[in-house]
């Protein structure tokens, strides 16, 4: 069986040190569509996520993706007890929480276990944690700055009797929502994104997107990611990425490059619950992010 879920769940996946520094940061902005609006080059605001110096923020999606943020590989899925290859994969669901904001520069060390295995008949979902603590001048462990969890869709496995797993969908307000913004996707959005740590050929290769099942090469689930989070702090927030002390979501459908996300937010206390679709096309209303929820400060 290609996944022994006695060996994987509860694995250990091991620990790596890792840093990072302002030019990281912005680059990330950058890959997730910060200071593209006209007049974001003169924007106080939108300089906050694109221009180095006291005034630079740190998105809390970037924890997600800073551990590999310097990889130049393709992602390895060498994960116990799990025999699967990239074109079986795609992205499940993404949450983080920061225990404050995440600073512009540092180094930290990242420990990751892989904490379950659902069986959805054809398909098979693996999550894994990782928690990232923070690593002082000495090479001591510090404080710890965020955790991470994740799920991994793998299609053509499942179907040994496993537990199918459960969810908790995020029902958004009916009425009408308190943000609404759309983001055009750019054509190299996915080759400027993918300099993030993330060379999964999905995103790039045509000939490779083709043998997955897609048409071109696809958007990465966690640049969309970045966008939401963007858009709704930008829209709610005042631009104040401090305030985000969670941020999670599902992915429920595929982002080609040139597309336009539409992004819905709903402040509900002490939350912000929204969605994200594809807005217009042949494709407009296709669902991009579901179940997406801030937890604020």
């Amino acid at each position: 069986m290609p996944i022994d879920p006695s060996v994987a769940i509860g694995a250990d996946l091991g620990s790596r040190e890792f840093s990072w520094t302002e030019s990281d940061v912005l680059l990330y902005h950058l890959g997730i569509g910060a200071g593209s609006r006209k007049g974001d080059n003169v924007s106080p605001a939108a300089l906050r996520y694109t221009l180095d110096g006291p005034a630079l923020q740190v998105l809390p999606s970037f924890g997600v993706v800073v551990p590999t943020f310097h990889e130049t590989d393709p992602p390895p899925l060498d994960l116990p007890g799990c025999d699967i290859n990239l074109a079986q994969v795609v992205h499940g669901s993404q949450s983080i929480s920061v225990s404050g904001p995440i600073p512009t520069s540092g180094s930290a060390t990242v420990s990751t276990t892989l904490t379950d295995i659902w069986d959805k008949g054809k398909a098979a979902v693996i999550w894994q944690e990782s928690v990232v603590v923070a690593r002082t001048e000495n090479g001591a462990s510090g404080e710890e700055l965020w955790r991470t969890t994740s799920s991994i869709f793998v299609r053509g496995e499942g179907g040994w009797g496993g537990d199918r797993g459960s969810s908790a969908p995020v029902a958004v307000p009916e009425r009408a929502a308190d943000h609404e913004s759309s983001y055009d996707v750019t054509p190299q959005q996915a080759l400027l994104y993918r300099l993030c740590g993330d060379r999964n050929p999905l995103h790039a290769d045509p000939d490779f997107a083709k043998t997955a099942g897609f048409p071109a090469p696809i958007l990465h689930g966690l640049c969309s990611y970045g966008i939401v989070l963007r858009e709704l702090t930008d829209g709610l927030l005042g631009g104040d990425a401090t305030l985000v002390r969670g941020f999670g979501g599902r992915f429920t459908g595929v982002v080609f490059p040139g597309e336009t996300i539409r992004v819905l937010g709903w402040r509900e206390g002490d939350r912000i619950l929204a969605s994200a679709s594809i807005a217009g096309g042949e494709r407009g209303g296709s669902p991009v992010l579901s179940d997406v929820a801030i937890d604020l400060a």
